[in-house]
């Protein structure tokens, strides 16, 4: 939080409105390229997207989507550039985001940064009268039930943290879309998926504030824990042009949005998950040895956070060819020299599964 007395920092506010997913994907990217660039400053932004359903950057799409069901319904599919769980998305609810340098608000950890931007969040309802809550790890709740989930990450000296609003929703088109554990939904003291969310338009009984005095409430909440000045500015046209181009290249393929999905079969695939408040992680491994003891390769997936998200794909090259006894202490040296931001779920978890599916330790419930 931002002591009383000291300088507002100025933060320009755009608005991308409806755009499809992986559009809206390639310009949050656009904006952390262009902001760590020093090419933008210090920006809010708010999205909607058209009838969405998307995946967290480390999750198997096929195991958290019902994808026949996706297709069926004619819904856009995307990756986020962030971590966490699958979302469902439509015009009925908005997206917020900050992008922004490390030294702007002063906070250490990505743990530092959720807590004071969902704390600020929640401000933003409480003025419009509902008793909402920041749950950690990166929820926003009233009464015990999410209207707002979020995440983010460090790149660099760039910050960038982004999160939803329910402004209504249908529960039972979500359900139907995600494929949401029952682990996952007792976590939160709820059997069914579309019970553990609220909407805006339930909590005011079908008569919600428009979304444009919600964001009000945001910007003037941001503006007053943070320590900030939100200043209506413009999107430009290198922005557009970075995120045309990434959105071609990258973020818009098929290879980006489906190339992360559960391994091939095989009785050489070993899997096990390791579940903690930070989130869920699971390691997909394949030994190699006369004695099975070493890592031929691993993948890590799941809804955890950390930053920045390519340290996951540089861990599984550092792991391989290391014998299984030496992993607590190569994962440990890795994130001791990686500069990594972990949001709850310590790095030693990564190990701990890798452990488990080796059958050397077994995973927490």
């Amino acid at each position: 939080m931002t002591e009383p007395g000291s300088a507002k920092k100025p933060f320009r506010v755009i608005d991308t409105g409806v755009r499809p997913a992986r559009a809206q994907i390639a310009f949050d990217q656009a904006l952390i390229e262009a902001h760590k660039a020093g090419e933008i400053p210090d920006t809010i932004r708010f999205l909607t997207f058209p009838p969405t359903v998307l995946v967290g950057r480390h999750q198997l799409i096929g195991q958290e989507l019902n994808l026949p069901a996706c297709r069926a319904a004619g819904v856009f599919i995307g990756r986020r550039v962030t971590g966490g769980g699958a979302l469902y998305l439509d015009e009925g609810q908005f997206g917020w985001e900050l992008v922004f340098h490390r030294a702007t608000l002063g906070l250490p950890s990505l743990a530092d940064v959720a807590r004071e931007i969902c704390e600020a969040a929640a401000e933003g309802l409480q003025s419009l009268g509902l008793p909402a809550r920041y749950r950690p790890r990166n929820d926003i709740e009233v009464e015990g039930r999410k209207i707002s989930g979020t995440g983010g990450f460090f790149d660099g000296d760039t910050i960038f943290y982004q999160g939803t609003i329910l402004m209504q929703m249908d529960g039972a088109k979500m359900a139907g879309l995600l494929n949401i554990p029952a682990a996952k939904l007792a976590r939160h003291g709820a059997t069914d998926a579309a019970k553990r969310i609220v909407t805006l338009a339930e909590l005011f009984a079908g008569n919600p504030p428009p979304a444009r005095a919600v964001k009000e409430a945001l910007l003037a909440a941001f503006a007053r824990r943070l320590g900030i000045t939100p200043e209506r500015g413009e999107i430009t046209p290198a922005e557009e042009a970075l995120a045309h181009r990434l959105h071609e290249e990258e973020i818009g393929t098929d290879e980006f949005v489906f190339g992360l999905d559960a391994p091939r079969e095989g009785a050489d695939v070993r899997s096990a998950t390791r579940s903690g408040p930070g989130g869920a992680i699971t390691a997909h491994l394949r030994l190699e040895g006369a004695g099975q003891d070493r890592i031929r390769e691993v993948l890590f997936t799941g809804d955890f956070f950390v930053a920045p998200p390519r340290i996951v794909p540089d861990l599984e090259a550092a792991l391989r060819g290391v014998a299984l006894e030496a992993v607590p202490d190569t994962v440990e040296g890795f994130f001791a020299q990686a500069g990594a931001a972990l949001m709850s779920a310590p790095g030693g978890d990564f190990a701990r599964a890798l452990l488990a599916a080796a059958g050397r330790g077994a995973p927490r419930a």
